[in-house]
């Protein structure tokens, strides 16, 4: 005993000095796949030029600048206080946020609350915020799973080709997706150990949610199922045995009604602190949720809706996630995942996270469920999925995939001399093909913003003071200097009437350029055609043969400039580039629309 006390420190030198190189491989792991998260998020978040080409972020923007503080509590606690947005498209606290570190950054350089610089503030804070998205994810992964899968998933997220797109928006998005992962997070601590701080909790992080955009109403149902699951499970495991698990109820009712209270409490109170004029003000918030929820049953409500008439629920979502905002390799892994970890949870012989799991599974079906069934179906609807989707794509790859592979890493070959091993291969074809979505969408932001090339080239060639005729709801071009120009406007979504193209028709007359800033109208118009199956005023025929005759030159005008940039990416000589005009209409029309000029022949 004496002599292997004598050996064994040595031993236990090599086996902790083993321990602390492999925890360091995978520390520095974890960094590398943060920092390749953080770069492709701040990479050039003035992608736009200072132009202000997102809407919504416009919209935020607007009713952000003028808040400021009451000058007394009774003019705080009325609806006409100066700090209150009267906007509740979204929740008010992104605008707070937004304001508040405007406000804060000012004190040093004022031009971070004006209209020119606050838009990159709140990108930045969008990017930051999604960066921790990264940071939780893997926490999350960790503690659900391992280490392993905690780490495929904030990789998997980190090169998510939506979610960096987000990230360059200051549209809540961001914000709502992590403050709902943040909440599922508090619920796996409060599932572990159900007491007072952690019911706390759960309630901060929900009313943060729902403070920020009230579609997070979905995580009641997680919310639910894990005060909830240990009764439910006990039922499920023993139905036939009522003795067993009948002593429960008086206990979990009582403890289902304790945490229910605490957390709707303390959801309520955050709610109302970070969207206090929801109360205050309530007629207006409950007026405009009603409008945005009109919206989301209806195609029709909203121009900019039309898009969405005939989308078929939830593969419509499906198929842009799939296509664009996963990429076909990532989101195949993903889709996977959601069944594979489905089939853990029921496995007979699962022993420990699955009520964990769970949770997760509930809140995303769910969700899904609800806003998949939408009308509308922006893709931006979908991004608080994004990380639950790599989450269980991550499972499915290590338990499905890199397990066996394991078994074949010994193999080695040689090239030039070199030696490699088969697995380390795998490694490196499967990262290559997961990088590839992202890095070709990266390439849009390396190019100047196609608007902004199309607004210098029409102050190049077309002389002061023509006649241009451009698109209503739409972005008006060139950008800043259309008071050099005598611009008309084409009402192309008003129904087709005989006054609406008496007034088109007169246009096209006077105008010497007609100008389509992006596919936002025409897309969508040129596929409502059948007048038998559409509402009354809803047929847009004889719109869809103009954009027919406009595009084959019937109309005596010509084509004369188009900029338009696509997911690219350049090897060697190879070039590989992705048409992405077929994905739904907000994943181009801000940072990368086509943009054609058409000129009057003479």
């Amino acid at each position: 005993m004496k002599n292997f006390l004598k050996i064994n420190p040595f031993g236990n030198l090599r086996i902790n000095a083993e321990q602390s190189r492999s925890i360091n491989k995978e520390k520095i792991i974890l960094l590398l796949i943060i920092l390749l998260g953080a770069f492709f998020r701040f990479y050039n978040l003035n992608w736009d030029q200072g132009s202000h080409l997102h809407p919504d972020e416009r919209a935020i923007i607007m009713f952000a600048l003028p808040l400021h503080f009451p000058s007394s509590v009774s003019e705080f606690l009325s609806p006409q206080s100066p700090l209150n947005p009267h906007f509740f498209a979204y929740g008010n606290f992104p605008l707070y946020l937004l304001k508040g570190a405007a406000a804060t950054l000012s004190i040093f350089d004022k031009s971070f609350d004006s209209y020119d610089r606050i838009n990159l503030l709140g990108r930045a804070i969008s990017a930051v915020v999604d960066f921790g998205t990264i940071i939780l994810l893997y926490f999350i992964g960790k503690k659900l799973f391992n280490k392993i899968v905690g780490t495929l998933a904030a990789f998997f997220y980190s090169t998510s080709v939506f979610p960096i797109q987000a990230s360059h928006f200051y549209a809540v998005d961001t914000l709502l997706t992590f403050f709902i992962l943040l909440t599922l997070y508090q619920l796996l601590r409060f599932y572990e150990k159900p007491s007072l701080k952690n019911s706390i909790l759960v309630g901060v992080c929900f009313g943060a949610s729902l403070a920020t955009k009230i579609s997070a109403i979905p995580l009641l149902s997680a919310i639910t199922a894990a005060i909830a699951i240990d009764f439910l499970l006990l039922i499920a495991k023993q139905p036939h045995k009522p003795r067993i698990w009948f002593p429960h109820v008086p206990r979990f009712l009582k403890r289902f009604i304790i945490d229910g209270v605490v957390i709707l409490a303390s959801t309520a109170i955050i709610f109302s602190i970070l969207q206090p004029y929801a109360i205050i003000d309530f007629n207006t918030f409950l007026r405009q949720n009603m409008e945005q929820s009109q919206m989301t049953r209806d195609a029709f409500t909203f121009p900019y809706t039309l898009q969405y008439v005939g989308k078929i629920p939830y593969l419509y979502e499906l198929k842009n996630i799939f296509l664009w905002g996963l990429g076909p390799i990532l989101a195949t892994f993903s889709f996977l995942g959601i069944f594979y970890v489905t089939f853990l949870i029921f496995k007979k012989n699962k022993q420990k996270k699955w009520a964990q799991e769970l949770i997760f599974v509930i809140f995303f079906l769910s969700y899904f469920a609800v806003v998949g069934k939408f009308a509308v179906g922006w893709m931006r609807y979908m991004l608080p999925l994004y990380p639950l989707l790599c989450l269980f794509g991550a499972t499915f790859v290590l338990k499905v995939l890199i397990s066996p592979v394991n078994r074949i890493t010994s193999k080695k070959f040689s090239i030039f001399n070199f030696q490699f091993s088969i697995g380390l291969l795998v490694v490196l074809v499967f990262i290559g093909s997961i990088l590839y979505w992202p890095l070709s969408f990266m390439h849009i932001y390396t190019q100047p913003n196609t608007r902004v090339l199309a607004s210098e080239w029409i102050n190049q060639n077309i002389p002061l003071g023509t006649t241009i005729a451009t698109e209503h709801w739409d972005d008006g071009l060139p950008l800043g200097t259309q008071n050099n120009y005598k611009v008309l406007e084409l009402p192309m979504y008003e129904s087709d009437t005989t006054i609406k193209w008496a007034n088109i028709n007169q246009t096209l007359q006077q105008t010497s350029y007609i100008i389509i800033a992006s596919n936002r109208l025409y897309t969508p118009l040129m596929k409502l055609t059948d007048c038998k199956k559409l509402p009354a005023g809803r047929c847009y025929a004889q719109t869809a043969q103009y954009y027919k005759n406009l595009f084959n030159g019937s109309l005596d005008f010509k084509k004369v400039a188009e900029f338009s940039v696509y997911p690219q990416l350049s090897f060697l000589n190879f070039h590989f580039s992705i048409d992405d005009l077929s994905a739904d209409e907000s994943f181009t029309v801000y940072d990368h629309p086509k943009v054609m000029i058409f000129k009057k022949a003479k």
